[in-house]
């Protein structure tokens, strides 16, 4: 298995170096990351199961796709490129927000990302990585509040987090068009 490094950052972005990802997971270190939220026509989100083998947060439900840029890569060009490695699919999708986060995801780890997020509209049916994805699904946005507030523990510490805005933005936009 190859190394894979994030990008330090302070809170306003500013890159700091890099650092290998498991030590930075280990150690708390600010790192940044991103969150594709898309929606389809219907207004449902895509979800999508982190696969069993991952190294921290296995299946649990989680937003469409969410990683780290490579050093040199722009962020917007890792979001696509994941989501054609996880999902198998790409569309359209623009960055609404960043939040700052720190979770304790288990096994000694904490997720402590500047995280930016991006959304976008598509009817595309992924073809999922089985390394990454476990399985997907479009849900309807009543349902999942709901599920969240019911069954806490089978979704991402990150996707609880940035839901809420993520929800005000895809509202904002929709009446806007």
């Amino acid at each position: 298995m190859i190394d894979e490094y994030v990008i330090l950052v302070d809170k306003d972005d500013n890159p700091l170096g890099t650092m290998e990802k498991m030590e930075a997971h280990i150690n708390a270190a600010l790192h940044r990351a991103f969150s594709v939220f898309i929606f389809n026509s219907d207004g449902d989100l895509l979800l999508q199961q982190r696969a069993s083998n991952k190294y921290h947060s296995p299946l649990l439900w989680t937003n469409t796709v969410c990683s780290h840029p490579r050093e040199g890569e722009k962020t917007i060009d890792a979001a696509h490129r994941r989501i054609v490695e996880e999902m198998g699919m790409d569309c359209e999708f623009q960055e609404a927000f960043s939040f700052i986060y720190k979770a304790d995801v288990g096994q000694g780890l904490i997720e402590h990302e500047l995280d930016h997020v991006f959304i976008g509209v598509s009817d595309n049916k992924p073809i999922i990585n089985r390394e990454e994805v476990e399985s997907w699904k479009y849900v309807n946005l009543n349902w999942l509040v709901s599920d969240i507030e019911d069954n806490p523990k089978e979704y991402t510490e990150w996707f609880k987090i940035a839901l809420d805005e993520v929800l005000g933005h895809f509202k904002k936009k929709n009446k806007e068009i």
